[in-house]
């Protein structure tokens, strides 16, 4: 039986609004910083905390919190594969909202991956596949028990082991990807506690004794072990590495890993047609393009004016004919000084060498 068409939307409206309210809070936190930066008070980075007095900072962690809130909820409401990859718009409200209140330009590589991250979203949501229906902590059990989704789980606790304890020491400073594949897949299985979870929690408001079970609870474990794993080594990634690196390349392998998870365990994409899955892999495609060109080139200055300048400078005519008549003025240019120093009195150097 698949998922109820008034859940779906429910879980879509709670993953836009939760992409909002995160986006928002980087920029109201940044508000508070910079308030606090222009009074001369000692700054976070600098081991301050004046912050906790401003209530701009405030603002944007209840925003961020209240968005956090909201996508926990979309996860009980709607698919992962769905939840997951509208998470980029959380990077898009933040650019956008920056060019207008932080005076963070957005150039033109920005714009054109914005534009993406909205068609990307858009195709995915059309094409959203539909979870079969697991209305229980019992069902829920039941899919923890597939033989698939075991070797799933032991495959990922096992990597993450061996790249914890032997890879990430030799290799964590150097390689942006160690930490980044200890956080994705991790993070897999934390959302599938967090969707555990939110089914037990509409059992609870609907009068089942779900706190009695021991899988409740062992899913809130888990879910806190996850998360701190999470947490702990995406700092280590962030402080080490360029944000601007790290940001693209873990939304591209937490979103893929949460993906890959949740088809093992929900089995959506057996029930998905040829164009529906070529849909739903095209505007995931299409988001990661978007986001790489958001981050990559967020610090050159190209505009729609400058657009002309480069087509005419990397046009064919231009580089046969325009970068000829360039070297040949230059010559021309530096044989005319070399002149003007041989009739000098003073040897070939001007008044000012002198």
């Amino acid at each position: 039986m698949e998922v109820n068409r008034l859940d779906f939307y429910i879980g879509l409206s709670l993953a836009l609004s939760s992409s909002v309210f995160i986006g928002a809070s980087f920029i109201l936190k940044k508000k508070g910083l910079l308030r606090l930066a222009s009074k001369g008070s000692t700054r976070a980075g600098e081991g301050g905390y004046a912050y906790l007095k401003e209530w701009l900072w405030w603002a944007g962690l209840i925003s961020m919190g209240t968005g956090e809130a909201a996508n926990f909820a979309a996860y009980t409401f709607a698919p992962a594969t769905l939840v997951t990859p509208l998470g980029a718009l959380s990077v898009l409200v933040s650019a956008v909202l920056s060019s207008y209140f932080l005076n963070e330009r957005l150039n033109v590589h920005g714009k054109v991956g914005c534009l993406l991250c909205v068609l990307g979203s858009t195709v995915m949501v059309i094409h959203a596949p539909q979870e079969e229906e697991v209305a229980s902590l019992a069902a829920m059990a039941e899919k923890l028990k597939d033989p698939g989704f075991i070797v799933y789980a032991v495959c990922v606790v096992g990597s993450s082991l061996v790249l914890i304890f032997a890879v990430a020491p030799r290799f964590g400073q150097k390689n942006v990807l160690v930490y980044i594949l200890i956080c994705s897949v991790i993070g897999s299985l934390s959302v599938s506690c967090v969707k555990g979870l939110g089914i037990g929690i509409k059992e609870l408001f609907a009068g089942v004794a779900v706190l009695k079970e021991p899988l409740f609870w062992s899913l809130v474990v888990c879910l806190v072990l996850c998360v701190n794993v999470q947490i702990s080594y995406l700092n280590k990634a962030l402080d080490i590495f360029n944000t601007s690196l790290v940001t693209p390349i873990y939304y591209v392998f937490f979103t893929t890993a949460v993906m890959a998870c949740s088809a093992i365990l929900f089995k959506e994409w057996l029930k998905m047609t040829a164009d529906k899955a070529v849909g739903t892999i095209s505007g995931f495609l299409t988001i990661i393009i978007g986001i790489f060109l958001l981050h990559a080139f967020k610090d050159i200055t190209f505009t729609w004016d400058a657009l002309p300048l480069y087509l005419r400078k990397f046009s064919p005519g231009f580089s046969y004919v325009s970068l000829y008549n360039q070297h040949e003025q230059a010559d021309e240019e530096e044989q005319e000084d070399e002149e003007i120093k041989m009739k000098l009195p003073t040897g070939g150097k001007s008044f000012h060498e002198h």
